[in-house]
């Protein structure tokens, strides 16, 4: 990690379940895998977890968001936009769309009103608040991260990381895992984040794809389910 405080502190505030982007809604299918009884224990659920990672969060989320601070730094809006653009093609469940431009658009919008910085940052606020952008949460984070002064490496350790204490904390918040588990399953996991950001970390917009059908399927029962506690 970076050794600049600022960046770093900036890291932890983007990863903390504080930030109100509305992470805390979201289970990105994960609910409906409990609901039908597919997570029986720990080693089910870091299975699955690690699998979002390895076909979602890595080959998808954060070759956008590499791809979205590269762009950043070169101060390029149109390279930013065309980021954006693929992640919200290959998403493709309904729920998963709109939680991720629903976080976008909050996270843009509060650095904007906290922390004002001239550049893409700003920019890019302002097409995702006209709705010129999808401002896919990936993809706002890099930007963001970038102008706070994260290194890509850093960046994409800090989202995955968030990503992973996002869907532990919901599988805890449905009463079926401990703290004890819990903190196990983030440390098994953390061999995971750290390969998934190295193998992505310099791929190209191009190869940004998402291949996890049953989380998909997942996240598309989940839209029709009757009980919910998540939006998504």
């Amino acid at each position: 990690m970076t050794t600049d405080p600022d960046a770093f502190l900036s890291a932890l505030r983007l990863a903390d379940s504080f930030l109100p982007v509305g992470g805390y809604t979201a289970s990105y299918g994960l609910e409906q895998y409990l609901n039908e009884d597919k997570i029986d224990d720990r080693d089910d659920l870091e299975a699955v977890i690690a699998a979002y990672l390895r076909r979602v969060v890595g080959p998808c989320e954060l070759v956008a968001l590499s791809n979205a601070h590269a762009a950043s730094e070169a101060n390029d809006l149109e390279a930013v936009r065309t980021v954006d653009e693929r992640l919200h093609a290959v998403t493709m469940p309904r729920e998963f769309r709109e939680s991720s431009t629903k976080a976008g658009a909050k996270l843009s919008e509060l650095f904007l009103e906290t922390d004002i910085e001239q550049g893409v940052e700003t920019t890019l606020a302002t097409a995702v608040a006209t709705d010129e952008t999808p401002g896919h949460y990936p993809v706002v984070f890099g930007v963001i991260a970038q102008s706070r002064g994260l290194s890509r490496r850093d960046a994409c350790l800090a989202y995955a990381h968030s990503f992973v204490t996002g869907l532990l904390g919901a599988a805890q918040r449905l009463g079926r895992f401990g703290h004890t588990a819990i903190q196990s399953t983030l440390e098994s996991l953390q061999s995971v984040v750290t390969e998934v950001c190295e193998q992505y970390l310099e791929s190209d917009v191009s190869a940004m794809a998402s291949f996890a059908p049953f989380a998909e399927i997942m996240g598309m029962r989940h839209e029709r389910a009757g009980r919910r506690l998540f939006m998504s």
